[in-house]
C-alpha cells in the first residue's frame, strides 16, 4: 500500500489538473489511446537522428511534417545552405491577437552503440529503470494501460522527441474534446540543437515574419529533482576552448631529458590550477566575473522557494563533498563557471612511454550568465594566460614563435553562445506560471537552468520571449548510453502541453 504521505502529496496535482478542462481532455484522451501515442513515438526515435547525419535527420524533418499534416497543420522545411532543416508548423485561429510559439528538437547526440544495452535506435520499453533490474515488455495492445513506471529507451527518447508527439498528441484530445485554442500557434522544430544551433538564428532571422511571437515556449530539459514540474526563465550560455601548451618540437626520453625539457603537462597542470581557488572554488581570472547581472528580489526568492535536493544527489552521485560550499546547487547555476572538459598529453596506463610530452591539451567549457559575452571572456582568459608568463596564439606556432618565448600557449575558441533570462514578473510569465499550476500543482520556478539553450539566438532573431517548459525526467541518461523517458513524464507532458496550447495569453 502507498504511504499515506505520498497520496496526500499528490492530490493538490490531481485536483488541479481535474480544474484545467484542456488537462482532464488531454487525460481521459491519453486514457483510451496509450498504446497509439507510445507507437507514434517509437516509431520516430526509431529513424537515426545524430545532428551530422544529414540523410537520417532529414528523414526525421519528413515524418515530423507528416504527422503534422495529418492534424491539419500547415507544414514547411526552412533552411539555410549547409544547415539542417527547421520544421515549422502553423495553427490560425480566427480573431487571434497573440501567437505562440512551441520549440522542440529532433536532432541527437552521437551514440556508441557497445555502450547501450540495447541498440540506441531500436526502442524498447521496459518496466523499470536499468538500474533497478528493468526488463524488456511489450507494449500494452489497443485499448491498454502502460505502466506509467516504465520507460521508454532510444536515443533522444526524453531529449527531445517526447515534446514533439505530447504536442500532437494534446492537440488531438483538444479537438475531439471540442476545446478553443486562444492563440495562433506555431511550431518550430530544429536539426541542430545538438550542434550547438549554429544555424538557427540566421533560419529564424531569415524568416522573420514565418516565426514571429509574443511568447515562444521552449519544451526541453529534465524536471526538477524532486519529479516536479518546473518552470524555467533562462539558461546560461556556453563559451568552450582548446588550450594547449608546448614542450619540445618531438617527445623526447624522460631519462637523457628529464630536469632540463620543460614538460607540457605539467605546465598545463599548473596553468589550470592558477584559474580557481582552491578553497572557495571561485574562478580566480580577473575580470571574469564583471559583467554578471544580478538576480532580482523575485529570482532570489524563486531559489530560496526551491526545495532543496543538494544532499540527496550526493548521495546519488557518490560524493563526499561539492564546491562552491556553502551554496546550494541552484545558487551556483546562476553563476558562470569554468570547468575542464578533459586534458590529454602522450599516453596513459599500458600504452604509456617514458617521455617528456611535445604538448599538452585542455578542453575548457565557461558557462556564461546573462550580460556576460563569448567576446569578453575569450579576453579575460587570454590576459590570465599572459599574467601566467604565457605569449599567446590562436592557431598552431611555429619554430621561430616557440623559440622566442619559453612560454607558449594556444586558445582557441571552438563555439560560445550568450545567456539569456526573462523576467519572472512580466504578466506573460505570470500567465504561464497560473497555467502550468493549474495543471500540475505547485511548481519548482527558477530564473535559469545550468546547461545551454539556443534562446540567445531565439531572442535576438525574434524579439520575443522565452520560457523553458522541460518534460522529462532527471535521471534519463540524456546525452549517454541508455537515454530514456519516464512514461507518467510523458503523460504528464501531453496534459501540460494541452493546457498551454489552449492557454490565453494577457
Amino acid at each position: 500500500m502507498r504511504p499515506l504521505i505520498a497520496i496526500l502529496c499528490l492530490l493538490p496535482a490531481v485536483v488541479l489538473a481535474q480544474s484545467n478542462p484542456a488537462a482532464l481532455a488531454a487525460r481521459q484522451w491519453r486514457q483510451q489511446h496509450e498504446r497509439a501515442i507510445v507507437q507514434e513515438l517509437m516509431t520516430l526515435l526509431a529513424i537515426p537522428n545524430v545532428t551530422s547525419d544529414r540523410e537520417n535527420v532529414q528523414r526525421n524533418a519528413t515524418s515530423i511534417m507528416q504527422m503534422m499534416e495529418r492534424r491539419g497543420i500547415a507544414t514547411k522545411l526552412v533552411s539555410v545552405a549547409g544547415a539542417n532543416p527547421l520544421v515549422f508548423g502553423e495553427l490560425r485561429t480566427p480573431g487571434a491577437a497573440r501567437t505562440l510559439v512551441f520549440y522542440a528538437h529532433y536532432d541527437g547526440q552521437p551514440v556508441e552503440p557497445t555502450e547501450w544495452a540495447t541498440p540506441p535506435f531500436e526502442p524498447v520499453l521496459r518496466n523499470r529503470a536499468i538500474e533497478n533490474g528493468g526488463a524488456i515488455v511489450p507494449v500494452a495492445a489497443a485499448g491498454g494501460t502502460i505502466d506509467p513506471e516504465s520507460r521508454l529507451y532510444a536515443r533522444s527518447a526524453a531529449d527531445d522527441k517526447a515534446p514533439i508527439v505530447a504536442l500532437m498528441a494534446a492537440l488531438d484530445a483538444i479537438r475531439a474534446a471540442g476545446l478553443n485554442i486562444q492563440s495562433n500557434i506555431k511550431f518550430v522544430f530544429e536539426g541542430e540543437e545538438e550542434a550547438g544551433s549554429a544555424n538557427l538564428e540566421k533560419m529564424l532571422a531569415a524568416n522573420k515574419d514565418l516565426v514571429a511571437g509574443d511568447l515562444w515556449l521552449v519544451c526541453d530539459g529534465p524536471l526538477y529533482q524532486t519529479r516536479q514540474q518546473s518552470i524555467i526563465f533562462g539558461a546560461r550560455g556556453i563559451a568552450t576552448f582548446d588550450l594547449t601548451v608546448y614542450g619540445p618540437r618531438a617527445e623526447l626520453h624522460s631519462g637523457h631529458y628529464g630536469n632540463w625539457a620543460p614538460n607540457p603537462a605539467l605546465s598545463l597542470a599548473r596553468l589550470l590550477s592558477s584559474m580557481k581557488d582552491p578553497v572557495s572554488d571561485r574562478v580566480l581570472v580577473e575580470g571574469f566575473y564583471d559583467q554578471v547581472e544580478p538576480l532580482t528580489a523575485l529570482e532570489k526568492k524563486a531559489i530560496a522557494d526551491a526545495p532543496a535536493i543538494d544532499a540527496t544527489l550526493m548521495d546519488e552521485f557518490w560524493l563526499g563533498s561539492t564546491d562552491g560550499r556553502p551554496h546550494t546547487l541552484n545558487e551556483l547555476i546562476t553563476q558562470p563557471s569554468l570547468n575542464i572538459r578533459g586534458m590529454a598529453s602522450a599516453r596513459v596506463g599500458s600504452t604509456a612511454t617514458n617521455i617528456i610530452p611535445a604538448s599538452a591539451t585542455a578542453t575548457l567549457d565557461v558557462r556564461l550568465v546573462k550580460k556576460m559575452t563569448v567576446q569578453r571572456t575569450l579576453d579575460v582568459l587570454r590576459a590570465h594566460l599572459r599574467k601566467q608568463g604565457f605569449f599567446v596564439v590562436d592557431a598552431d606556432p611555429g619554430a621561430d614563435v616557440r623559440r622566442a618565448h619559453p612560454r607558449v600557449a594556444k586558445l582557441a575558441l571552438l563555439r560560445g553562445a550568450e545567456a539569456a533570462r526573462t523576467s519572472m514578473d512580466l504578466p506573460i510569465s505570470r500567465t504561464v506560471i497560473r497555467t502550468v499550476e493549474s495543471v500540475r500543482g505547485k511548481t519548482v520556478s527558477l530564473p535559469t537552468m545550468g546547461g545551454q539553450l539556443p534562446l540567445d539566438a531565439i531572442e535576438r532573431a525574434t524579439g520575443a520571449r522565452t520560457i523553458v517548459i522541460p518534460m522529462g525526467n532527471h535521471d534519463n541518461h540524456q546525452h549517454s548510453s541508455n537515454e530514456n523517458l519516464r512514461i507518467q513524464n510523458l503523460w504528464d507532458g501531453i496534459e501540460l502541453m494541452a493546457a498551454l496550447l489552449t492557454m490565453e495569453l494577457k
